[in-house]
């Protein structure tokens, strides 16, 4: 099977059982996404197909999507995975931080990302987007604005870090960071991070650099 994202399908799947969607509850908002397509079938029928990913893992800590249609388990695949569907295929990928993409591709290669359940945490930030879209934006700029200069204030500093260990310091030498901030000030840029990084992650926005991507494995 094709896939468009960098990072390949690990293969590790299951059969669907037949089970029922379980209802999304308050308290999942993140911890488990929930998103939905509707496609038509060979048959002319209208069907519902449904991702269920819960970030926490399973027992081993591996994180799977689960493939329902029409509210019943069709399917498993171990992330970042892809379902065959009528026209294409599902891809799921998730970040650090929740999902970085829920697309339909089909075969023609054209794609469109999965709705979100309403009563997901996705599925409000969508909400809010189209009922505030003043509001999203600004929440949405603040994010960008809070990574960028997150990231700017702290590589000096990590440089500098880095390069105290004796043996890199005798190879490339020392470096001194022209920006020394206090620890409560570091600590609070990395809480603001980690928040711009999952409001990203509820709107499937991603960047290698800003949202952690080149501590994820991606080529």
């Amino acid at each position: 099977m094709a896939w468009s994202g960098k990072r390949r399908p690990s293969g590790h799947s299951a059969a669907g059982d037949g089970h029922p969607l379980p209802p999304y509850r308050w308290w999942q908002s993140f911890a488990r996404s929930l998103f939905h397509l509707r496609l038509i079938d060979p048959g002319g029928r209208p069907e519902t197909w449904s991702v269920d990913v819960r970030h926490g893992g399973d027992d081993d800590g591996v994180v799977w999507a689960d493939l329902y249609r029409d509210g019943r388990h069709a399917g498993r695949s171990r992330l970042p995975g892809a379902f065959p569907v009528p026209g294409g295929r599902i891809e799921v990928v998730t970040s650090g931080f929740g999902l970085r993409r829920a697309h339909y591709v089909a075969f023609d290669g054209s794609e469109r990302q999965l709705t979100p359940d309403p009563a997901s945490a996705e599925g409000r930030r969508a909400r809010l987007d189209r009922t505030a879209p003043a509001l999203s934006h600004a929440i949405s700029a603040a994010s960008m604005i809070v990574l960028v200069v997150a990231l700017a204030l702290a590589v000096p500093q990590l440089i500098e870090t880095v390069t105290q260990f004796p043996l890199i310091a005798e190879r490339i030498g020392t470096f001194a960071s022209p920006i020394r901030l206090p620890a409560w000030l570091n600590i609070s840029l990395v809480v603001a991070g980690l928040a711009a990084s999952t409001e990203r992650a509820l709107r499937l926005r991603y960047n290698r650099i800003l949202d952690g991507g080149m501590f994820d494995g991606d080529e």
